[in-house]
């Protein structure tokens, strides 16, 4: 489970990361970004580590190679907790990024590993929009 006070902190700084980006701000998305990402390494490998976290920094990485790693880092940490919507939610993000990247492959497996965590899961959205992705992905 998420530390409350963190889960609102990361929570908070990701809609103001939204609205940065929004208006092209520059220098308020960077500080912003960095805030964030103190407080991952300030949790990592602590009781208050949690994929969230990690999550939302891979979400506001902009070089794709560096999110990837992070969502890799973030995918580790949902398997440890056997958190069936991260791993599901993560896997997504994962294989939309690989496709960019042209890692067909790799964003097969991203979303075949998303598919059955997202068995378990509520979010009727997102099990669909794996399905979907996987199914472009494998109609060639």
């Amino acid at each position: 489970m998420i530390n409350t006070k963190i889960y609102k902190s990361v929570y908070e700084l990701a809609e103001k990361l939204m609205k940065a980006a929004a208006k092209d701000d520059r220098e308020t998305f960077e500080a912003l970004y960095a805030e964030l990402r103190a407080i991952c390494i300030e949790h990592e490998n602590t009781d208050k580590d949690h994929p969230e976290q990690w999550e939302t920094l891979a979400d506001f990485t902009e070089e794709l190679e560096d999110a990837l790693a992070i969502y890799e880092k973030a995918l580790k940490k949902a398997e440890a907790a056997n958190s069936k919507d991260h791993l599901s939610s993560i896997g997504f993000s994962m294989a939309t990024m690989q496709v960019e990247l042209g890692q067909t492959d790799a964003a097969i497996q991203s979303l075949q590993n998303a598919q059955i965590s997202a068995n378990k899961i509520e979010d009727k959205e997102l099990k669909a929009e794996i399905d979907e992705l996987l199914e472009q992905l494998t109609a060639d």
